[in-house]
């Protein structure tokens, strides 16, 4: 059974950063595609960020490119998403998934395990 387990959220002011984390157990987190997702309040899950297994390529949401970065340490079986210049339409939870596909994906079907979630509330 893979795990998910995420971290970093919190409230941070406008213009503000942080770095969320997610560490995913199984011996096999190199070779699986990673992502990042997020879900405001009444609306669906939207796309963030998507990494490939050897974190060569990288794929970002419009709202999102040029802010946010998203990385992996395999040695650490960890995804990041660093998050920069945030706004407050950026407040939501934030979920990390595991895609079953080496390559970057950007729907939620495409991704079989998730984590619990992080809450990132960003204020004006």
């Amino acid at each position: 059974q893979v795990q998910l387990v995420e971290s970093g959220g919190g409230l941070v002011q406008a213009g503000g950063s942080l770095r969320l984390s997610c560490v995913t157990s199984g011996r096999t987190f190199s070779s699986y595609a990673m992502g990042w997702f997020r879900q405001a309040p009444g609306k669906e899950r939207a796309f963030v960020a998507a990494i490939n297994w050897s974190g060569g390529v990288t794929s970002y949401g419009d709202s999102v490119k040029g802010r946010f970065t998203i990385s992996r340490d395999n040695a650490k079986n960890t995804v990041y998403l660093q998050m920069n210049s945030l706004k407050p339409e950026d407040t939501a939870v934030y979920y990390c998934a595991r895609s079953p596909y080496s390559g970057t994906r950007s729907r939620p079907d495409e991704y079989d395990y998730w984590g619990q979630g992080t809450q990132v509330t960003v204020s004006s």
